[in-house]
């Protein structure tokens, strides 16, 4: 079964089904809400370097050992025969590069992507600071909401929580993009609730990013 991407996370009509329930909730309110979904946040080089020096080493140590060489000279040319082929494969396959991965690690370029791209793509620009990132970054497995100040002064860490789990556990069961879509509905009653639309209000930025 091919890997999913971000690009084909969703069918076109899911894609179209997310975008409509974003510009739903944003005809009632004057918050911009962005649905964002990223094949990986970071590239993390070092867990493919010490994953392929730690299997590298061992292999080499162990062949040596089995075949009753000990010199430097037959060690080192099998470590680092073996070292690229160790990196490629730890490259190629995502659950066992997540494994080399601290979970901290992962937790804290997941939240630097979210931040840096609420930059990127605008959100702190809205009038009243109500922009909503909801990001879903495949490879950590890990979904993160983001909030301007103007909405998120008013809502609880847990109520953004409740939003992150909706859509995880929506991921896990494979209806990613109902889930998407009730989490865009979710952040629209927050926001109709302390931010009507006012006269003037436009859509101006994408009602879903993938790649």
């Amino acid at each position: 079964m091919p890997r999913l991407t971000a690009k084909t996370l969703f069918t076109e009509a899911e894609r179209q089904r997310i975008e409509a329930a974003v510009r739903t909730v944003e005809a009632r309110t004057s918050g911009e809400i962005v649905p964002m979904v990223v094949d990986e946040s970071y590239d993390y080089p070092r867990a493919e370097i010490i994953g392929s020096g730690f299997f590298s080493l061992a292999t080499a140590v162990f062949a040596s050992w089995a075949f009753g060489h000990s010199s430097v000279w037959i060690f080192l040319p099998l470590f680092l025969l073996l070292y690229f082929p160790f990196k490629f494969l730890i490259r190629s396959l995502p659950n066992l590069k997540r494994r080399l991965i601290h979970p901290d690690e992962i937790s804290a370029e997941v939240e630097e992507k979210a931040m840096v791209s609420f930059i990127e793509q605008g959100l702190h620009h809205t009038r009243d600071k109500t922009g909503i990132l909801i990001l879903i970054s495949l490879f950590e497995h890990r979904v993160f909401v983001l909030a301007d100040q103007g909405i998120n002064d008013r809502v609880t860490k847990a109520t953004w929580d409740e939003i992150v789990r909706m859509v995880t556990e929506g991921i896990r069961s494979g209806r990613t993009a109902d889930a998407l879509c009730a989490a865009v509905a979710r952040c629209g009653e927050l926001l109709e609730q302390h931010f009507p639309v006012k006269k003037g209000d436009t859509d101006e930025l994408p009602n879903l990013i993938v790649g």
